[in-house]
């Protein structure tokens, strides 16, 4: 494995752990808030629903030419805990699929990425990772805001 794709898993890495971290001891309460009422899409509970969803997402193995792991995609979470224990579930595997790559990471991703063939798997990779800092920015906040109120 190359420098470079080395540089990229230890972002993604430091980057789920610091949202777990960040999550340690949600509340139900806390997860399910909406501060604008009625928009669901203004929580917790739905950002950390995307996360997990982009993480095990059926796409990431086809685009990056790795096999799934066959263990069973967490579904919605029920719980505060629930989501934060699928949330390490989801990184971990992502982070399994991103080690596997190994040099492949430097090649496209090839026609089942229709448009985006040209892209190399890496340049996939930090694209989910920059969907999991930032809706892990948004989460954060949400949680912060939440204190504050």
């Amino acid at each position: 494995m190359d420098c470079a794709q080395q540089d990229v898993i230890e972002l993604f890495e430091y980057a789920s752990q610091r949202l777990t971290n960040r999550m340690a001891g949600l509340s139900d309460e806390e997860w399910a808030w909406q501060p604008i009422p009625g928009n669901a899409e203004v929580t917790i509970r739905w950002r950390l629903d995307h996360i997990i969803e982009t993480l095990t997402d059926n796409r990431n193995c086809d685009w990056l030419g790795v096999q799934p792991s066959g263990q069973p995609v967490p579904g919605p979470a029920v719980s505060a805990a629930e989501a934060v224990a699928a949330l390490a579930h989801a990184a971990n595997e992502f982070a399994r699929v991103t080690r596997e790559l190994g040099d492949a990471a430097a090649e496209e991703i090839g026609e089942a990425a229709g448009p985006y063939g040209d892209s190399t798997r890496r340049s996939f990779v930090l694209h989910i990772t920059d969907e999991l800092i930032h809706h892990a920015a948004e989460t954060a906040l949400l949680r912060d805001l939440y204190a504050a109120r």
